[in-house]
């Protein structure tokens, strides 16, 4: 089967600076991929790019077989997207948010029922604006899942969360990939990708340091231990 999800020899510069230098990997359905890395890796990027909000200026990105950046509605609606700031109109309060989400796509998940799994119920009331970054979070994180894509790109899903809510979106995220969606998430968390990533991407310096499921990346060890090893930092 073709991978959901594919960056072959990708290139992106930003005037005189290098963000992406010639990176290759891919994701599969029904698989949770970690991209990991320092700030200034290429993950945020690389992301963009195969989300459609950067061109590379070379190399090759697909998503479910198709260019990201000349994507036509269709397409679009099969992926749902994450972002780290998350996006979201400030004056919106969180449930008429997501039935107007909902109204866009053929089969969504039902608004109720993803507020309840998400906790949203507890802050319907309170606008964009009011919300601490952990509801936030949660919101941006629903509007994703409301199309039930089957690609999910997800930036840093539980920055902000306590630690309830963290098991509660993992436990989510895993449910969606076991369901067949390709999920890649950005993460600065080992604990985030060695309980739910099957396949883990170290980027550094914009180039892939290491790709491959997790037990071949960590070999055995700490993925703490090899990502500094591999990204050349120092643990602290």
């Amino acid at each position: 089967m073709a991978p959901a999800v594919l960056v072959h020899d990708l290139r992106r510069a930003y005037g005189s600076r290098t963000a992406v230098d010639g990176a290759s990997w891919s994701a599969a359905h029904g698989r949770v991929c970690a991209v990991l890395g320092p700030n200034g890796a290429g993950k945020t990027t690389t992301v963009e790019c195969l989300e459609g909000l950067r061109r590379p200026d070379s190399g090759e990105v697909r998503v479910l077989g198709t260019d990201p950046w000349r994507a036509p509605a269709a397409h679009r609606a099969a992926v749902g997207v994450m972002l780290q700031d998350g996006g979201l109109p400030t004056t919106a309060r969180p449930l008429p948010l997501l039935r107007h989400l909902a109204a866009l796509h053929a089969s969504p998940w039902p608004v109720d029922e993803l507020a309840a799994r998400l906790g949203i119920d507890d802050f319907a009331r309170t606008t964009v604006r009011r919300m601490s970054g952990g509801q936030r979070q949660r919101v941006a994180l629903a509007a994703a899942l409301v199309g039930r894509p089957e690609v999910l790109f997800l930036d840093e899903p539980t920055a902000g969360l306590d630690p309830h809510a963290r098991l509660d979106v993992w436990d989510l995220v895993r449910a969606e990939a076991d369901r067949g969606v390709c999920v890649v998430l950005t993460t600065h968390s080992f604990e985030e990708a060695e309980r739910i990533a099957d396949d883990v991407v170290v980027l550094a310096a914009g180039r892939v340091a290491a790709a491959g499921t997790l037990d071949e990346v960590r070999g055995g060890r700490p993925l703490e231990d090899v990502y500094f090893e591999l990204t050349g930092g120092a643990r602290r």
